[in-house]
């Protein structure tokens, strides 16, 4: 029997590249060949899955602010449509599967050129520029949630929901999760993204000493870039706040098991990561996210109650009060867990198998 082949081509960030990897270890495990391509960054978080059939390409946003960037940017796209063009004429696919990011939308252009069968994913709450571009040339548009904003009405027969894609750990999480963790003792998790949050570091200490010294008994597991972390162990370690500093890790999971509540940022993957392993959570957008997307994804959360909502712009002031009113009101934190009880993703693989088996045996 032939294998079915999938390529799955993904941006570089966690929001891409973890869905990717994700989705690339079930067909895998299915016994599909699968080949994933990426840039430079998805790259190397990537590299260290021997499991997989891994290839880099250029990728670049059309950038208008000068001549001189906007004619590298073509550039960088060309090259990369035409290394797209070769590498699908040698290794013809039976679908191309796009996670979004500027990498997918060379692979999906050439992909429908040589009349390659291709599908886009969509986990944030407003469609990507890469994504948008694609939909014209696209079979299906996966998405998250329905209430995903920048689709045109034509593209509505194309729009199937299927959920976040999220890692097999997450969705068996639950099976391994302490069930003694109560809401006694603040845990909390400070999460920054993949490239960490830098303001994280700077501002949320302080707001725990204050909290510590408000009378509230409080753990920190915070992540952080690699230059803050004497600077952050030295400060916790004055205020005698028990604390395990870390960089960017692939092991997430250990962590969710050791929280009752998450400090983060509002990309789509960690928040449907939250959801899924039922933990309590602040979501603060990156103010300068593309098409302020992740405030558009912490705002969908916090409309169905699954955590709060709080702007950058406003941690000094009003972080300490919603911790201090949470862990005070445990009313709070309890009708958010119930909320999130009512949600989840462990049936994401077997849709998105139906979904690919039925557009592969398509005749058109």
């Amino acid at each position: 029997m032939i294998k079915k082949k999938i390529l799955i081509a993904t941006g570089g960030t966690g929001d891409h590249v973890f869905p990717a990897y994700s989705l690339a270890n079930y067909f895998i495990n299915k016994n599909y060949t699968v080949n994933l391509i990426t840039d430079e960054r998805g790259y190397n978080y990537l590299k260290e899955y021997k499991n997989l059939n891994l290839k880099k390409i250029p990728s670049s946003p059309l950038i208008k602010k000068n001549t001189f960037k906007f004619l590298f940017s073509i550039h960088v796209i060309i090259f990369s449509f035409l290394k797209s063009l070769i590498f699908l004429l040698f290794n013809r696919p039976s679908i191309v599967f796009g996670m979004g990011g500027y990498s997918s939308f060379p692979i999906c252009i050439a992909a429908s050129i040589l009349r390659i069968k291709s599908v886009i994913y969509e986990n944030n709450l407003i469609i990507g520029k890469a994504n948008r571009y694609l939909l014209p040339f696209t079979k299906k548009v996966l998405v998250s949630h329905k209430e995903l904003e920048g689709i045109s009405t034509i593209y509505n027969n194309k729009i199937i929901e299927v959920g976040n894609i999220i890692r097999e750990e997450i969705i068996n999480f639950n099976n391994q999760r302490d069930e003694t963790i109560g809401f006694e003792k603040a845990k909390i998790l400070v999460l920054g993204g993949s490239q960490a949050a830098r303001i994280f570091a700077e501002e949320l200490p302080e707001i725990f000493k204050k909290l510590k010294e408000s009378g509230l008994s409080i753990k920190v597991f915070q992540q952080c870039q690699i230059n803050q972390n004497e600077k952050l162990f030295k400060f916790y370690q004055d205020a005698n706040i028990d604390c395990e500093i870390f960089n960017f890790t692939k092991d997430i999971v250990k962590y969710y098991s050791k929280a009752n509540l998450v400090v983060t940022r509002s990309g789509a993957s960690v928040l449907g990561e939250l959801i899924n392993v039922k933990v309590p959570f602040i979501s603060i957008p990156l103010p300068t996210s593309a098409d302020d997307h992740q405030y558009k994804n912490a705002e969908y959360y916090l409309k169905k109650g699954y955590g709060y909502l709080l702007e950058e712009k406003d941690i000094k002031n009003k972080l300490f009060e919603i911790i201090n009113l949470i862990f005070k009101d445990k009313s709070l934190i309890n009708k958010i867990l119930s909320k999130q009880r009512q949600y989840s993703d462990k049936d994401i693989f077997k849709k998105l198998d139906v979904v690919i088996k039925k557009i592969i045996n398509e005749k058109n």
